[in-house]
């Protein structure tokens, strides 16, 4: 009877590791966002006080600081975005029924021009069609409004992220080089070499994304928000905040602002032209995106697919709700990481070595 190998072993000990992880996780979910946006906060905001330690000042100090002008900084930014995207959200809301009806009469109106040659009994399919779907858009809209507003997690979650998230990125951020100090000492000398080149992979990956893209939905929110105003188009800010926001999401994010904006365009515009200015908006935007944002901002070193992102949301979602969407980019871009490793280390292996050479002695 043979023994399985110590690698084997620890194989086995480390999957076994990562599934308790991942069950424990899956229990707490409810309380776990206040936490990882502390992690997160503590993350980004730790390069800062390194550079304040090299000028001279102590860690507690350059934490104190950093933290407070971060969330000063953040306070003061909510204080002048809130009260406008709350007006109009609200605006939106009262609206939403009245505009759906409006987008109905102005589709059935288009539906009768374009089947003008179809047969009574077909017309009025259609018109029940176009009624049973704004009827299910209304319902949706407004049930998950309200499930959003009313449910307790939601407000508990709220104050939880205003009262514990400050105290947990401060924390970390303190004793961020602590803990990888106790971290690095816990790793396998053998394996450590490797571990830190992964590590570093996995951090340039992460920073590299996040960074970016932070930069990249600030730069195109404000921009959807300016021109769309500009353009005259009601809920200008609230579509740009989204459209910023939802551009994490590579393709879908663009397409479901334009949507809406166009949408939104097509039911307040009489004029063509309107309705044009805003689609040339949306283009002139996904072009400064697709050429210039992203090569400069994110750049192809992250090496996270888009489809290979949109899965991990996805799933993220499915799983963790909110806080798997949250998780889901450092997730996919350490599995991408990992995998990267997988493949380098199976091409370097005697493994793969030694059938590529018996394949390539065989006879034709």
């Amino acid at each position: 009877m043979t023994t399985p190998s110590s690698t084997s072993r620890s194989w086995i000990f480390w999957l076994l590791v990562l599934g308790a992880l991942f069950a424990f996780l899956f229990a707490i979910k409810a309380i776990l966002l206040p936490f990882v946006v502390g992690i997160a906060i503590a993350y980004f905001l730790d390069p800062a006080a390194d550079k304040l330690e090299r000028i001279g000042c102590s860690r507690p100090f350059a934490t104190t600081l950093i933290t407070a002008l971060f969330f000063i900084g953040i306070a003061t930014l909510l204080m002048i975005i809130i009260p406008l995207i709350s007006h109009q959200f609200s605006e939106l809301m009262q609206t939403l029924p009245a505009t759906i009806a409006a987008l109905e009469s102005k589709l059935e109106t288009s539906f009768a021009m374009w089947t003008s040659t179809l047969e009574p009994a077909q017309i009025d399919s259609a018109k029940q069609a176009v009624t049973g779907i704004s009827d299910e858009l209304v319902a949706l809209a407004t049930g998950l409004t309200k499930s959003i507003l009313k449910s307790g997690f939601a407000l508990i979650n709220l104050v939880s992220l205003l009262v514990i998230t400050p105290v947990v990125a401060f924390y970390l951020l303190r004793d961020w080089d602590r803990i990888k100090i106790k971290i690095n000492a816990l790793l396998p000398r053998q394996h450590a070499p490797v571990i830190h080149e992964q590590l570093l992979n996995i951090d340039t990956a992460i920073s590299g994304f996040v960074r970016g893209t932070l930069n990249v939905m600030f730069i195109l929110g404000t921009y959807y928000a300016i021109t769309l105003s500009l353009a005259g188009l009601n809920f200008a800010v609230l579509i740009g905040l989204f459209g910023g926001i939802i551009i994490i999401i590579p393709y879908l994010g663009t397409v479901l602002t334009a949507i809406f904006a166009i949408g939104m365009a097509y039911l307040q515009f009489d004029q063509t032209s309107d309705i044009l200015v805003v689609v040339g908006i949306f283009i002139i935007g996904q072009m400064f995106e697709g050429y210039v944002l992203t090569p400069k901002l994110v750049g192809k070193k992250v090496g996270l697919h888009p489809l290979w992102l949109i899965f991990g949301m996805l799933a993220g979602a499915s799983l963790f709700g909110f806080v798997g969407v949250f998780l889901a980019v450092p997730v996919t871009a350490v599995i991408g990481v990992l995998v990267r490793f997988a493949i380098e280390r199976y091409l370097a292996s005697d493994y793969y070595i030694e059938s590529t050479s018996r394949a390539t002695k065989r006879p034709s």
